[in-house]
């Protein structure tokens, strides 16, 4: 075997997107929507190969809740990488373990917190979806599993199987049995009503469905939901009806499943979104910012469920000691610098902000989100609006928006029914400074996009 490339030599960014688009596969997805080559970042600023330098408003998908390269987890792994510590272990205990578990605990709601147990699954939240779902499995004895229209979990078999998006389940078979609930989702809700009308017939059709003997639903495994659907267009669940479903499986003996893989670690102005309803589920899916930028994925239960055979769901990676040593350092500093109130705060001008510009642009139907989590939903004005008065997405206005946004220095993606929603998902260091850029640029093109120069 012949190696011809030069190691000294710095390719060019054309040449490296070309070898890209002929080595990798078809799925390939933001390297489709975004045709950059990063070669350097600090917090929310990405320097392209071409020195061209953007606002990144995705943050690998809600991964760095620190942004990138902050100098805490730097710090984490330099000190683990200066120790000596084994990197890799299985599921041996290790002390940046016991110091993770520590943190993580720590972290989470108390009355939750208490007693819990921590599993490691593979390093991607889909992994620990996956193993929620089975574990709740073995401890009922069931198989189905309740979930949500708009709901995203991932894209492995199970975590596929609860996902709601169609497009990415058609071509494959079905990965278990599903019962499909309508998630209220205000600007479009399932019912055509909307507000809190919607909210309490979503509520009572759980209720119902579960009760109705001819339902056709066997008593569930469990149900998994997110307390705002990322993927599904930035969607918060409203307190109440989440409430509501903590109620009606509580009573009827089926565990709660909260995927809290991209909204955790204080994306959502809560350290984990389920405190701003105050529920208490029997499990928490967590991955993405845990790992402070590396994988990690990780299932925390109540004990009660704890009952898995030795062995019964492993994996080789599950021991990601720069991961532990990263996330330790990231939560504890997301707690003690203030960041879930900054993510609150900031979260705030931007969702009113935002909201004033939907007033200017008829092109923005919906604006939308929880902290820095948020969406704007992008339609068609003159179309036909639909029974609660919303009209319909506008997914080519929307590829037309965000490469506009990249044109100005912001990545942006999309996402939501016809990916026709813009999200924002700013690292929690995101300066007032930034903010204002964010706006600016989103202002500028939302305008350009939609009058069409």
């Amino acid at each position: 075997m012949t190696l011809t490339a030069d190691p000294t030599a710095t390719p060019t960014a054309a040449a490296i997107l070309r070898r890209q688009r002929v080595r990798e596969s078809a799925a390939r997805t933001y390297a489709r929507s975004f045709p950059i080559v990063p070669v350097r970042a600090s917090g929310m600023t990405v320097e392209g190969a071409d020195g061209r330098r953007y606002l990144d408003c995705l943050s690998g998908a809600g991964t760095l809740a620190l942004g990138h390269n902050h100098p805490v987890v730097l710090a984490a792994i330099r000190r683990t990488l200066d120790s000596g510590a084994p990197l890799h272990l299985l599921d041996l205990a290790t002390a940046e373990k016991d110091d993770f578990t520590t943190a993580l605990l720590e972290s989470l709601p108390a009355p939750f917190a208490k007693g819990a147990r921590v599993h490691f699954c593979g390093p991607a939240g889909t992994d620990a979806v996956e193993a929620a779902l089975k574990l709740m499995q073995t401890a009922t004895g069931r198989r189905g599993a309740l979930a949500f229209t708009g709901a995203y979990h991932g894209m492995t078999a199970g975590a596929l199987a609860v996902t709601g998006n169609v497009a990415v389940k058609q071509p494959l078979p079905s990965g278990g049995e599903v019962t499909r609930l309508p998630y209220p989702y205000a600007y479009r809700c399932p019912f055509g009503v909307g507000g809190e009308a919607g909210e309490r017939l979503a509520a009572v059709y759980t209720e119902r469905l579960l009760d109705d003997p001819a339902g056709g639903v066997l008593p569930p495994a469990a149900m998994i939901v997110e307390v705002v659907q990322g993927e599904g267009g930035a969607v918060p669940a409203p307190d109440a009806w989440l409430r509501e479903q903590r109620r009606i499986t509580a009573e009827r003996g089926i565990p709660l499943i909260v995927d809290e893989v991209q909204t955790g670690v204080g994306r959502t102005g809560a350290m984990w979104a389920v405190e701003h309803s105050g529920i208490v589920p029997d499990a928490m899916v967590l991955s993405k910012a845990i790992g402070g930028s590396l994988p990690l994925a990780v299932v925390v239960y109540r004990e009660e469920y704890d009952s898995w055979q030795p062995g019964a769901h492993t994996g080789t990676f599950r021991g990601n000691t720069l991961a532990m040593a990263a996330g330790a350092a990231t939560l504890r500093h997301v707690a003690a610098d203030g960041l879930v109130a900054r993510a609150e705060q900031v979260g705030h001008r931007l969702l009113t902000e935002l909201t004033a510009l939907k007033g200017r642009l008829p092109v923005i139907g919906d604006v939308r989100g929880r902290g820095l989590m948020l969406g704007v939903e992008l339609v068609d004005p003159t179309g036909v609006a639909d029974a609660v008065g919303s009209y319909p997405p506008d997914p080519a206005l929307a590829v037309r928006v965000r490469e506009a946004c990249l044109a100005r220095g912001l990545i942006v993606e999309l996402g939501g029914r016809h990916d026709a929603v813009l999200r924002l998902l700013p690292p929690l260091t995101i300066t007032d400074e930034q903010a204002g850029a964010v706006l600016e640029r989103l202002g500028e093109a939302n305008a350009a996009a939609g009058s069409g120069s």
